[in-house]
């Protein structure tokens, strides 16, 4: 049995049957690092995301020509698109160099590229001072943003899925959304007490950059952490194999990865898909479904999808747990069965105009989402291998979330206006729900197991010898051929 933490995982051409030193016994401090690590890079993302949308009105007021305001938030959120546009092109530069070179190198390229983006737009004059390159200068900011954004989600969740024992990988997942939500928080929080302490003048004039120039040293920080961190276990062990056969074949190319794990990609589209559109249905169109087309208070509105996230944060590491315990296909395929059944009630809930009543309807497509939020950082990667994972998920996680998560607001919107039904949420939730399930039926249930291609992974000499004593066969499922 291996005494060194990163115990030797070999590479398996076939169904291997697994000898004592083959298991990875995991270093439980470097997991920890790992997971903090991991989390605050979402966290540092969805900070971000928070600012801007709770700033956006102001941001369009410093960086736009004076005129119609609605014209300004439109320019603004523009701005803020666009960073979805290139997500993809990060997820194909970023996911194969992390297949390559390491996760941990790249997570820290990352990491100083969306601490950059976020810091430098803090240090943009306004239109008033340079005119149009004052939008231009943002539209770039927000592009680099965007571009590193490509290859954090699918490197975190890799990196926290290849440090994490197969009996906590579920929790230890659920960590990274426990980071969206609390930097999500922290963003629109910052906003919020800005608002309430300067005057216009004041956040016009200096005030909306404060926010922005948290970034620089919460970069500073993740980075510190993410440069004390090893290579994960996986990978470490599939170069050492590498290395010992001797196999300087390249890497996978782009049109192999398409060709030989196809079904996969197309899994996690799929599970992006629903698991993204309840996110942005909720987190994001929500507040101003309420304000707009029901007429409710902006104010009232905001402050309740800040309460729901409040709650949702010790509900995830709860579900992480229960995503070990049950299993990730009870979670997902439970949660996308609730939306089903529940999607009508709580519009129509969020419609009566009670604050109670919109609260509960807000709630119960909170616990629905944190099923969502809580389980599939462990299921993702696992459906795939370790020379691919990286750029697999990286590719597949930000397509989805470009083409069905970030459109899901403006698609939203669109329908209610042109429809004037405003049940339409409810079905463009279902709609997603339905394909959730019929995707996570194809998906093999993975809680407890290791990941593809790699050995058990446990936290101690006494699990691995408590694993290897037990009656039941001990087995690494191989790498496909190519």
């Amino acid at each position: 049995m291996a005494k060194h933490p990163h115990a030797h995982v070999g590479w398996f051409k076939r169904r291997h049957e697994v000898e004592p030193d083959d298991l990875t016994i995991v270093d439980k401090a470097m997991l920890k690092r790992a997971v903090g690590a991991a989390a605050l890079g979402n966290a540092m993302e969805w900070f971000d995301f928070g600012v801007y949308g709770y700033i956006a009105v102001t941001l369009g007021k410093v960086f736009f020509p004076e005129g119609d305001a609605a014209a300004q938030l439109i320019a603004t959120f523009a701005t803020f698109t666009v960073a979805f546009l290139v997500r993809p092109l990060g997820g194909v530069v970023f996911g194969p160099l992390g297949d390559k070179f390491g996760r941990q190198k790249i997570l820290a390229l990352t990491m100083i590229m969306m601490a950059l983006g976020t810091f430098s737009i803090g240090l943009i004059p306004s239109y008033a001072s340079i005119g149009l390159w004052a939008p231009a200068l943002l539209l770039l900011a927000r592009l680099v943003q965007g571009f590193s954004t490509g290859g954090e989600y699918g490197g975190a969740a890799t990196f926290i899925a290849e440090y994490a024992t197969d009996r906590n990988r579920g929790q230890m997942g659920s960590w990274l959304e426990f980071g969206t939500l609390a930097g999500y928080i922290a963003g629109a929080g910052t906003v919020t007490a800005l608002t309430a302490l300067l005057s216009e003048e004041q956040l016009l004039s200096w005030g909306w950059r404060v926010p922005f120039f948290i970034a620089g040293p919460l970069g500073l920080f993740g980075l510190y952490m993410r440069l004390k961190l090893e290579e994960t276990p996986a990978f470490q062990a599939h170069t050492e194999a590498k290395a010992k056969q001797g196999d300087s074949a390249p890497a996978h190319t782009l049109r192999e990865l398409f060709s030989l794990h196809r079904s996969a990609l197309l899994k996690c589209v799929g599970l992006v898909l629903v698991f993204n559109v309840t996110d942005y249905m909720l987190l994001t169109y929500m507040p101003s479904y309420l304000s707009v087309t029901l007429g409710y208070a902006e104010t009232k509105g905001l402050l309740l999808i800040l309460i729901v996230m409040l709650v949702m944060m010790p509900l995830n590491v709860l579900g992480g747990h229960f995503s070990d315990r049950l299993g990730r296909k009870p979670m997902i395929i439970g949660a996308c069965v609730a939306l089903l059944v529940l999607a009508i009630p709580c519009l129509k809930l969020i419609g009566s105009g009670h604050d109670g009543l919109i609260f509960l309807g807000l709630m119960l497509l909170g616990l629905a989402l944190a099923c969502f939020t809580s389980s599939m950082p462990s299921t993702l990667p696992a459906l795939f291998y370790t020379p691919v994972r990286y750029s697999a998920l990286s590719i597949a996680f930000n397509v989805s979330v470009s083409l069905f998560g970030g459109t899901t607001p403006l698609i939203s919107a669109w329908l209610v206006e042109k429809t004037g039904n405003p049940m339409v949420p409810a079905y463009y939730l279902m709609g997603a729900a339905l394909i959730g399930i019929l995707t996570m039926l194809t998906v093999r249930e993975t809680a407890g197991k290791p990941l593809r291609g790699s050995p058990p992974a446990v936290g101690s000499k006494q699990e691995a010898k408590a694993l290897l004593a037990s009656n039941a066969p001990v087995t690494v499922d191989s790498q496909p051929p190519g």
